[in-house]
């Protein structure tokens, strides 16, 4: 039995609060699909569907009854909206101005990014949007031989881009990954709070939302991709309120350094229970994408290797973490081959020293039928 001086102690922990534990942790179909997005704070989007798009990938493995067009109607519904977390993400709307210090960044310039746009594209877009309702960004491509510069797809996709950083435009749904521009006041419900937050209150919503989502965390993990040192030293300062206070407890052991875990958890006495099902994850779940914390807590050394040339790769092209019983047993490299609806699995790589029985493997079938048939394949190939 492992101790809580051991990771693998906190391991169910950790995938529980990431409602891959035993059981629905968020309900079913648009409402739990709405819970699963405020209780992770984020969902990345990524554009990659060599399986299947990571934002559909992640609520699929969370919610029973998923559809991929529940984000259109949580967008559309002002639910949840989307920006940048550490990448591009959907995001609880409730979370709204927690992302204003990165908007009004790029409106007063401090961003080394999108300096060069033009401010008269700029305009123009906004009034075309205020004009028409909406933009679609095939627009762009669609007008690239008309006259005026903005349709010509580079300068006009950066002027685009910059104004959904400053906030200026939203993008209130997505056909495919072609997106649907509108102004803020057609997504953001009526009374939401549009304060810029305070450093104290950024810390303490960076805080909440991690401890929320993942149980036990890490000192980089909180700062992941943050900067500035009035950032850092309000954390420091709220973590050691917190563990003063006894919300937090540190464990900071050699195995564990600079890590905290709710006094909540500490105090059973005993493990999380451990999901008995096999998990496939996408390369951008949430449970892994912090790549030191996987290891240091799953000693799970993990690439996606999908950027890196063949010669170099080692297990594959893209490679999917699989869960088990609390612990990330291997990586299955696999695709989706759409046009002929098949699912190929190119290769199976066990962790060293994981030796799973039958029922693993009985799990890791039902497993890969269940991706399969979500991606839109009625064939799996071994």
């Amino acid at each position: 039995m492992p101790t809580p001086s051991q990771p693998s102690y906190w391991r169910p922990l950790a995938l529980a609060h990431q409602g891959l534990g035993p059981g629905p942790s968020f309900g079913q179909g648009l409402e739990g699909t709405l819970r699963a997005v405020e209780h992770l704070a984020y969902v990345q989007i990524d554009t990659l569907s060599v399986v299947e798009r990571a934002h559909h990938h992640v609520l699929w493995n969370r919610v029973p009854g998923y559809c991929r067009d529940f984000l259109n109607q949580l967008t559309c519904s002002g639910q949840i909206f989307e920006y940048w977390f550490h990448a591009a993400a959907y995001l609880p709307v409730r979370d709204y101005r927690f992302a204003l210090p990165r908007m009004l960044s790029f409106r007063r310039g401090e961003s080394p990014y999108f300096r060069s746009v033009d401010p008269r594209l700029m305009a123009e877009i906004l009034a075309r949007v205020r004009g028409e309702g909406v933009l679609r960004t095939r627009y762009l491509k669609e007008r690239a031989k008309a006259k005026g510069l903005w349709w010509d797809h580079g300068p006009g996709r950066r002027a685009l881009d910059k104004l959904f950083m400053q906030g200026e435009l939203m993008v209130r749904e997505r056909k495919g990954m072609e997106k649907h521009y509108v102004l803020p006041e057609q997504c953001l419900p009526q009374g939401l709070d549009l304060r810029e937050p305070s450093i104290d209150e950024m810390a303490t919503y960076l805080l909440d939302s991690t401890v929320r989502a993942h149980g036990i965390v890490t000192w980089k993990q909180l700062l992941h991709l943050r900067t500035g040192p009035r950032l850092r030293a309000a954390m420091r300062d709220l973590l050691q309120s917190r563990c003063d206070q006894g919300d937090l407890v540190r464990l900071d052991g050699p195995a564990l350094p600079d890590t905290y875990v709710a006094r909540a958890a500490w105090a059973t006495g005993r493990p999380a229970e451990a999901s008995a099902a096999v998990q496939l994850l996408s390369p951008f779940d949430n449970a892994v994408i912090h790549r030191e914390r996987l290891k240091q807590l799953f000693d799970f050394d993990y690439r996606l290797e999908s950027y890196v040339p063949p010669a170099q790769r080692v297990y594959g092209y893209f490679c999917l973490p699989v869960v088990w019983q609390g612990n990330v047993v291997g990586r299955m490299d696999c695709k989706a081959e759409r046009a002929a609806n098949r699912l190929k699995v190119v290769r199976l790589h066990m962790e060293p020293g994981v030796a799973p029985a039958a029922p693993f493997f009985a799990g890791l079938n039902d497993a890969i039928h269940r991706l399969a048939a979500f991606c839109g394949c009625t064939d799996v190939e071994h």
